[in-house]
């Protein structure tokens, strides 16, 4: 089990207006927005290993970015990124191995080497996952979205002792799961389609996921979400 998280309040973004922290001072920050989904990767692996007190949250203002973090942190300008021994890395998968493999905390990976080779399937296939569903949403969504909640519905039957990827909680459902909170909120409410009808496995891995505090305090606003999306994919 994972370690049960104190409720953590949330600091504010920085934008424009503010001063970077005191950058490469030995202490170790997690650059995030509290939209993005890439971000929330490894805010929830942070967070599952109980690292609270050990990664400092900086969450960031997209739509008004400091000019600082650019400049001093992450040349790429995006979230999220990890500035852990005087150097800074991204890409939210990398950073949710980073975490797992150089913290301590519960371990992300099963040892079962079975387990561990479906845990790359899934997590390699997560890019298309991700294509084929933002590509459909003005097209068929019943037949595109259809099939890829399918694929997760089949794989969540792999293995039966738990309700989540690999059995217990780990780098898959992490790699999942602020994509498929989106996907649920968005296209029941703007266009009403149920990812979860007819997919039991889904609904209920869904349901243990929203368990977990580790995952719970990172979840996005519904209502920020849907404005987002429909600005974003049905302007």
């Amino acid at each position: 089990m994972a370690t049960p998280s104190v409720q953590e309040i949330r600091p504010a973004s920085l934008d424009s207006t503010s001063e970077p922290p005191a950058l490469f001072d030995g202490t170790t920050r997690l650059y995030i927005s509290y939209v993005c989904p890439f971000a929330q990767r490894p805010w929830i692996a942070r967070n599952f290993k109980g690292l609270q007190d050990k990664i400092e949250l900086v969450p960031i203002d997209l739509q008004n970015r400091p000019v600082w973090y650019k400049e001093k942190v992450y040349p790429q300008n995006k979230v999220p990124s990890l500035e852990h021994n005087n150097k800074v890395i991204g890409e939210s998968l990398d950073l949710v191995k980073y975490i797992d493999s150089n913290f301590e905390g519960p371990s992300l990976l099963p040892d079962d080497p079975e387990k561990q080779k479906f845990a790359e399937e899934l997590i390699a296939y997560s890019d298309t996952f991700l294509k084929e569903i933002y590509g459909n949403f003005k097209g068929d969504i019943e037949k595109h979205a259809g099939l890829q909640f399918d694929y997760l519905e089949k794989a969540l039957d792999k293995f039966d002792d738990g309700p989540f990827f690999l059995g217990q909680f780990s780098e898959v459902d992490i790699a999942y799961a602020p994509f498929v909170e989106r996907f649920q909120i968005f296209l029941k409410e703007v266009l009403n389609y149920d990812i979860t009808s007819g997919r039991p496995k889904l609904a209920k891995w869904i349901e243990e996921l929203n368990k977990l505090d580790s995952y719970i305090q990172t979840k996005a606003d519904p209502k920020e979400v849907v404005d987002l999306y429909k600005k974003k994919y049905l302007a």
